[in-house]
């Protein structure tokens, strides 16, 4: 490690820091319905679009037609995308002539997009049309970004009302959160990417003349559009098979930058918004702090052991002081790197700069960890923060089980109804991870997909239902997972990991709105307090370490001392 790649990751963070009160003060009052900097140009858009659909902006929904109105979009989502998968060949803007693509793979891909998964079984450059690449993925990173969203400012609403049977208009919050959020802050970007040198074209490709002579095909396409929103929305499916790592993608030091900073932006200035809207900001920044402590020790778990030698390394002749190189940009060396791996995984981006199969034992561990955490850190935009919110709740239960009092979270009384689709929540993580990983271990056609033997290969399958469940996307890249029986696994464990997640929180939050918000008492537990955050980084990392630690033993931890006593495998 050096004081160079500390000092790069710690002015990103500082980035980031900047833009939140601004930014979540702005999304506070465009869920509000209040008036903003961009209202005059968008505000007849939106109520163009209300009376296009019928949506009576006035009438607001309880939890659970709430709920219905956003799984009956991720249907139709779902239906849309996978249908323009099938009859990719005889859609317009294809002028690579790619063919429709397979039953199994449309399916894992549609569900992908819809959960903002972004998990991708394919080569971009060498599977999908422009057509697919724009009306098709670029558009469901859009709506599922925006419906991640909406569920958490429900949610929040739910803390901030009283005595109340409805929680706010899912169609209302959706296109808010698409056309004053989303939308704007994408454009812009795009056009800044652009500029950087990012393809934006209808092109199939160019053709380059080599030193040697020979003659390259490099693809091209509207790459720079579907860069923005795959940050921004924290979705991360690349245009390209190599994701960030691929030059038009991320081609310089600031790009990299751009990326990283895009995917925390969004999602870390909600936590504000959150404190904003229940009249608590320092509830938002107790939240912000404690993700931020998780995150940064993340990253230096991650920094520190791919800097470390290597033993193997050094039987071979090399310099083990070099670290692990392997799998990383030159351009953006280990400290970047290890930025990205963290801050992708602390998030539910998926998009990566470097291959995490490449990582050493350690530093691999740590971004699979970080998803099975929950992806809170601050996780992906809206659900990273009700998924927080979640362990928030859990924490105050505990805290009042050890002083005796019924546990309150901003003034809402934390009751055994709350406690039961807690538990729910959390615990549809393990269940899908744990058990489609046990199943592809035993099973000897899904064994065959795995390209590394020893504790690696369990690492391999481990992740790839760790980031499905957990609707990240990255993988460890040695798992061939385009088979039928990995596309239709891993599709059902992000539906799992998406909406049997989602469907229990909304429920909490429509039992937490018809209860009186009570006012702060001499017995109320503070929950702004440093001592709430430590006491929500133990809830975090306990739950996180009794669900998981047995199976990250045998893959990850092995293969870390195994590398120590110089063992390959």
């Amino acid at each position: 490690m050096t004081i160079i790649g500390w000092l790069q990751i710690s002015l990103l963070f500082l980035a980031v820091l900047v833009v939140i009160k601004p930014l979540g003060l702005y999304m506070a009052g465009v869920f509000a319905g209040e008036r903003t900097l961009l209202s005059p140009l968008l505000a007849p858009i939106e109520r163009g679009f209300y009376r296009l659909a019928g949506v009576d902006r006035t009438r607001e929904q309880g939890w659970l037609g709430y709920t219905l109105a956003m799984l009956a979009l991720s249907l139709a989502g779902f239906i849309l995308l996978y249908g323009i998968l099938r009859l990719q060949a005889y859609l317009p803007l294809n002028p690579q002539g790619f063919a429709n693509v397979s039953a199994d793979l449309a399916f894992n891909t549609a569900v992908s997009f819809v959960t903002n998964t972004n998990w991708q079984n394919y080569a971009g450059e060498t599977t999908m049309s422009h057509f697919s690449q724009m009306a098709g993925l670029t558009v469901q990173n859009f709506l599922s970004a925006a419906t991640g969203m909406a569920m958490a400012v429900a949610l929040t609403r739910a803390f901030a009302r009283s005595q109340v049977s409805v929680i706010g208009n899912f169609w209302v919050d959706f296109t808010r959160a698409t056309l004053y959020v989303l939308l704007p802050i994408s454009l812009l970007m795009a056009v800044v990417f652009v500029a950087m040198g990012l393809p934006q074209t209808l092109d199939a490709s160019a053709t380059a003349t080599t030193l040697e002579g020979a003659q390259q095909t490099i693809a091209l396409g509207p790459v720079a559009s579907q860069e923005a929103i795959k940050q921004l929305g924290t979705n991360g499916g690349g245009f390209f098979n190599a994701n960030a790592a691929h030059p038009f993608e991320n081609p310089t030091a600031f790009s990299n930058y751009l990326n990283i900073f895009a995917m925390l932006s969004i999602s870390s200035a909600l936590v504000y918004t959150f404190g904003q809207m229940v009249g608590s900001r320092r509830q938002g920044w107790t939240l912000l702090a404690t993700m931020a402590i998780l995150l940064i020790a993340g990253v230096g778990l991650v920094y520190w052991a791919e800097t470390q030698g290597n033993p193997i390394l050094g039987a071979l002749g090399l310099d083990p002081a070099q670290g692990n190189m392997e799998g990383k940009e030159v351009r953006f060396g280990q400290a970047m790197t290890a930025l990205y791996a963290a801050v992708t995984t602390g998030l539910s981006d998926g998009g990566v700069n470097g291959m995490h199969g490449s990582l050493t034992g350690l530093g691999g561990l740590v971004p699979m960890f970080l998803i099975q955490l929950g992806e809170v850190l601050p996780g992906g935009v809206g659900s990273g923060l009700y998924g927080m919110i979640v362990f928030a709740i859990l924490s105050v239960f505990v805290a009042g089980l050890m002083v005796g009092r019924t546990p309150e979270f901003l003034g809402k009384k934390i009751e055994g109804r709350e406690m039961k689709f807690v538990m729910l929540a959390v615990l549809i993580l393990p269940l899908a991870i744990l058990g489609f990983t046990a199943a592809s271990a035993m099973l000897p056609f899904a064994v065959a997909s795995v390209g590394t033997g020893g504790p690696h290969g369990l690492s391999e399958i481990l992740y790839a239902f760790t980031s499905a469940a957990g609707n990240n996307g990255s993988a460890f890249g040695g798992l061939s997972g385009n088979t039928p029986w990995f596309n239709t696994t891993l599709g059902i464990a992000m539906l799992l990991g998406r909406f049997a997640y989602v469907v229990p929180v909304m429920a909490i939050a429509g039992s937490l709105a018809g209860k009186v918000k009570l006012p702060t008492s001499g017995g109320t537990f503070p929950t702004d307090t440093p001592l709430f955050v430590g006491l929500l980084i133990g809830i975090i990392l306990i739950l996180g370490g009794l669900q998981f630690f047995p199976a990250l033993a045998l893959g990850p931890i092995v293969e870390h001392f195994a590398m120590l006593a110089g063992q390959t495998f």
